[in-house]
């Protein structure tokens, strides 16, 4: 009996007769590691696996409720697969077939913790990448990994890989959820640190049906996995759960996400005024530095007074803060206060009061995941716009992340529009110092710069990966919460650089955006909010940040540490 040199995939049919089917694969005789996906085309639903007894794990399967109404079976072998490969290809194809939208994934199991054999993770790349262009051929996968990995399904699975870090904070969290003495639970992590991912992560695991779970992706901390999951199951049964996101355009990417998931609903993914319909278990708030209170809201003051009556509250004094806090038994916020961006966005000091209280308990995430430069880059970039780098700093220089300052906007979006079809989502993001005149009449510019005329993004909702985006500019509302690959700056006519006095200057004739300024009489808290803008968009691009600026000043002063084009 022979083996098959490299990757090979076999197809079978579903049922009683497969093991009598597969007598010939002496990989599945000798209990060599494999992987195989079991699917149902008229339902589309699929499952993947791996095993090093198959039989045993077939015989299983044929007697599960849900997998024995699957009709097929593809076994993928190779001759170079360990466990280490097929336990980091079958995490990758679970990945990305969630993420490709033809099926409908039956997996329980979270992503994998970027610990122990995952570090290897790049040995396995090419080897998954063969597989999934035979799984093209055969219809069973229907997009590239490329256009996948752009997709916010697949950004914002809970089948994406979690690091070490986010591994110990849900640990935490699920501890703290044990706790009858905490009932917040605030999770700080600056842009890029996977706050939004670890939200979604947690929602999934505890919606999840702990008795087909698989634990074998917590390595040697699975028996205190086991016991925290059981505890929780003890404690809250099937959860009432909401995941509250205060951005409308977040908010609606990550209800798409949640209607592909299997187990979860978009109705899950909610507003803070919608909470005041029913009471929960369990609340998380995603971008919680986003929550609002009453001021600047516009059309919004309606629906704020309105739930603020319907939940017995104080309009003037209590916040959409206060009314997740009452609505959920356990209160789990996401929280950044550098993103804060607005007035009508809920004070830091309601949060650091939160924080003080023994009833709260407090997580910190500082590990950078979104942006490839790392710390490094962060800790650059803040102190750049908070203009205490030394003044003999070096340029900033990287082999993993492209930091260019342009003196023309006309190349910078030369180059972003080169970025973008070379590896997608490249968009020009701008400071708010034109108005917005194209929003009433659509045939109409906002923005002059060089002889050529630009448009302020034509949607609010999901613009990052509309149609028209790459011939427009976003703002900070249009890119907040998403990721980028390269993202091209204007820092705009509202901002520049004071030399004598070594600072950042606002310039509030030029700023237009009106919910953001009214009613602030303090210039440093007007600037505190423009600075948590560029700092926030700064921090989208996971690839690099082309920069430009309007005022020579401040283009001077970014000269000094940023390299030219």
């Amino acid at each position: 009996m022979t083996r098959d040199k490299g990757v090979s995939i076999r197809k079978y049919d579903f049922n009683e007769q497969l093991l009598d089917s597969i007598d010939s694969i002496s990989y599945l005789k000798d209990n060599w590691p494999v992987i195989y996906m079991l699917s149902n085309d008229q339902t589309r639903q699929l499952y993947v696996g791996e095993t090093s007894d198959f039989y045993t794990r077939m015989t299983t399967h044929l007697r599960s409720a849900d997998k024995k109404q699957m009709t097929t079976i593809h076994i993928i072998t190779c001759d170079t697969f360990n466990k280490s490969a097929t336990l980091d290809i079958e995490s990758n194809l679970i990945k990305y077939l969630s993420a490709d939208k033809h099926w409908e994934l039956l997996n329980l199991n979270i992503g994998l913790s970027n610990h122990n054999y995952y570090q290897k993770a790049d040995l396995y790349w090419q080897l998954f990448e063969d597989i999934w262009k035979e799984l093209m051929t055969r219809s069973i996968a229907f997009h590239t990994t490329t256009y996948i990995g752009n997709l916010d399904l697949f950004k914002y699975s809970p089948f994406k890989s979690l690091n070490s870090e986010q591994y110990r904070g849900l640990f935490r969290i699920m501890e703290a959820l044990l706790n009858e003495d905490k009932n917040v639970i605030l999770a700080e992590g600056g842009s890029g640190t996977g706050k939004s991912l670890l939200a979604i992560h947690l929602f999934k695991l505890l919606m999840t049906d702990i008795t087909e779970f698989n634990y074998r992706y917590f390595g040697n901390d699975e028996p205190l996995f086991i016991d925290l999951v059981r505890k929780l199951k003890q404690k809250y049964g099937q959860p009432k759960m909401a995941l509250v996101i205060p951005m409308g355009s977040f908010r609606e990417s990550i209800k798409k996400v949640f209607q592909h998931v299997h187990g979860l609903k978009a109705s899950m993914v909610t507003s803070p005024s919608e909470v005041k319909k029913e009471h929960y278990d369990i609340i998380l708030v995603d971008e919680a530095h986003r929550l609002r209170r009453r001021k600047t809201l516009g059309t919004y003051f309606g629906e704020f007074d309105k739930t603020s009556e319907t939940l017995g509250f104080d309009k003037q004094l209590h916040t959409e803060l206060d009314w997740v806090k009452k609505q959920g038994d356990k209160l789990i916020l996401f929280y950044d206060e550098k993103q804060s961006i607005r007035p009508s966005d809920v004070r830091a000091a309601d949060f650091e009061k939160l924080k003080s209280l023994a009833s709260t308990d407090v997580q910190c995430l500082k590990t950078q995941m979104r942006v490839l430069g790392g710390r490094r880059y962060i800790k650059f970039s803040t102190e750049l716009l908070d203009c205490t780098l030394p003044a003999d700093a070096d340029k900033y220089q990287s082999r993993k992340y492209d930091l260019l300052l342009f003196d023309s906007v006309t190349k910078m979006r030369s180059e972003i529009q080169q970025r973008d079809r070379e590896t997608g989502l490249s968009r020009m993001v701008a400071g708010y110092s034109w108005e917005w005149v194209s929003k009433k009449n659509p045939a109409l510019f906002d923005i002059l710069l060089e002889n050529e005329a630009y448009r302020w993004n034509s949607i609010t909702k999901a613009w990052i990966n509309s149609e028209n985006a790459p011939d427009e500019i976003g703002c900070i509302h249009t890119t907040q919460g998403y990721d980028l690959n390269y993202a091209g700056i204007i820092f705009g006519r509202e901002i520049t650089y004071d030399k004598d006095k070594h600072e950042l200057v606002i310039i509030e004739d030029n700023y237009y955006d009106k919910a953001g300024k009214v009613g602030i009489s303090d210039p440093e808290e007007l600037k505190g909010y423009i600075i948590n803008i560029y700092r926030t968009v700064m921090h989208r691009a996971i690839k690099g940040v082309y920069v430009y600026a309007f005022h020579p000043e401040l283009r001077e002063y970014l000269s000094r540490f940023i390299p030219k084009a």
